[in-house]
């Protein structure tokens, strides 16, 4: 069961006149401007654990919401039901609702002159198959073969396979209309181990636009177990200031720090430790960060924000010097700034990395801690101060020599970014933001 190009074609077509019909109902209501958009998202998501299917379910989901502002009054309703009494209804009541809320003179749309206009095709959707059979059949494959790796791999909790296909469209009353197919598939798993009396839990997962590009079950079996495997016997480690490598799949969440520092939302309210930091120095002068929202089947393409607002190449950093803040437009008339098309989150960064491989980072370190997993959320987007839990493994003399847990890692996450030493080439492709390991120059370790 494969959703066909030409049905969802269809959809997104029927769609975009219902968005059209929306913005036409509310110049009527007399309203000054108005923005109406949906993402809509079908497909089959599957659980199995322990070799028994677990879940099997068709989701559906995507509303229709409608924004009118009466000058600077703004009011918003959804509605499920595309059909024109259903749409009529979500206009009426987006219009009452403007009518009785406070003015903020920063509301409103987008500048009409930076709507894109002709946006590249960027080959974002590829159907796979859909049926449970296939699905089920993934799931179960990757679990099993899982299993049977190794003896001390005694429980599992679960493999998941997803694979959806779906679409956004948005339009506004400056005439902007459009939309674009995706689609998204995923594989799952996670095992556990145990040793002695003590156990551990690992997985590993793959992400794709088209299923031919999701690793195999077995290969996200062996990663899985692989990660769990090399867990076993975790120590603490005493109390140290010691050099750190984040491994590059959580290395995406130091520059997500990064990335929330420098958005608008954070810039007005001041609650960034970035304030201020346009045209400075944020990163060491050898690193780049690159954003590419036209790259053909990317994770993170799009030919234009949530906003209608062209999305373009552009240098987030350059030689270390942050060149933009991430504006929407709200937050770029509260700074009298340009909005910068990332309304709805980043579209593929590149970082600048090295030819080093990771044991190659570890032996620029020598000695250190190399961090693959990250816990708690204590990060002070204000001041920048950082502390989060964290396992990983222990190097010495260049090479890993044990797995670590119980650990805390703590510094100011302006100086960490300031004192990247290198980052690999194990570049992780799965997110919206590419980086390798990252090796910095200190942190502080809280161990027993």
């Amino acid at each position: 069961m494969k959703p066909q190009l030409s049905e969802l074609q269809q959809q997104l077509d029927d769609v975009e006149l219902a968005v059209q019909y929306a913005l036409e109902l509310a110049a009527k209501e007399g309203t000054s401007a108005a923005e109406c958009s949906i993402s809509k998202s079908a497909g089959i998501s599957v659980g199995t654990r322990m070799g028994e299917v677990e879940t099997v379910e068709f989701n559906q989901d995507g509303a229709l919401g409608i924004s009118v502002y009466r000058d600077h009054q703004k009011g918003s309703a959804s509605t499920t039901d595309l059909s024109r009494e259903a749409i009529a209804a979500a206009v009426k009541k987006a219009a009452e609702i403007a009518r009785y809320t406070s003015a903020d003179p920063f509301n409103g749309l987008a500048p009409k002159e930076l709507m894109t206009k002709d946006y590249p095709e960027l080959d974002l959707c590829h159907p796979g198959d859909q049926s449970a059979e296939y699905a089920i059949e993934q799931a179960l494959a990757c679990e099993r073969h899982g299993l049977d790796l190794d003896k001390r791999i005694i429980n599992s909790d679960g493999a998941h396979y997803g694979s959806h296909t779906g679409f956004r469209v948005y339009g506004n009353s400056h005439g902007f209309l459009g939309g674009y197919l995706q689609s998204r598939h995923n594989l799952s798993c996670v095992l556990i181990a145990k040793e002695g009396e003590r156990m551990q839990r690992d997985m590993s997962y793959s992400v794709a636009r088209r299923t031919q590009d999701l690793a195999a079950p077995e290969k996200v079996a062996e990663e899985a177990a692989q990660e769990t495997l090399s867990r076993l016997g975790g120590r603490k480690i005493d109390t140290a200031k010691v050099p750190v490598i984040f491994r590059a799949d959580v290395a995406g969440s130091l520059f997500g720090h990064f990335v929330s520092a420098i958005s608008g939302g954070n810039l007005y309210r001041k609650s960034s430790f970035l304030l201020d930091a346009l045209g400075q120095q944020v990163l060491p002068s050898w690193l780049n960060i690159k954003e590419c929202p036209h790259i053909v089947g990317g994770l993170a393409s799009s030919p234009f924000d949530h906003e209608g607002l062209a999305t373009v190449d552009r240098d987030i950093v350059h030689a270390g010097e942050l060149q933009t803040y991430l504006l929407t437009s709200y937050a770029a008339r509260k700074m009298d700034m340009q909005p910068t098309g990332h309304a709805g989150g980043i579209h593929n960064w590149r970082l600048t990395h090295g030819d080093k491989s990771l044991a190659d980072l570890c032996k620029q370190m020598g000695t250190g801690l190399l961090v693959t997993e990250l816990m708690g959320q204590g990060v002070n987007l204000v001041n920048g101060d950082y502390s989060r839990g964290a396992a990983g493994f222990w190097v010495e003399h260049g090479e890993i020599q044990y797995p670590v847990e119980e650990v805390t890692i703590a510094g100011n996450l302006k100086d960490m970014l300031a004192n990247i030493v290198a980052i690999g080439n194990d570049v992780d492709q799965r997110h919206a933001l590419h980086t390798g390991s990252v090796l910095l120059e200190e942190m502080r370790i809280a161990g027993q």
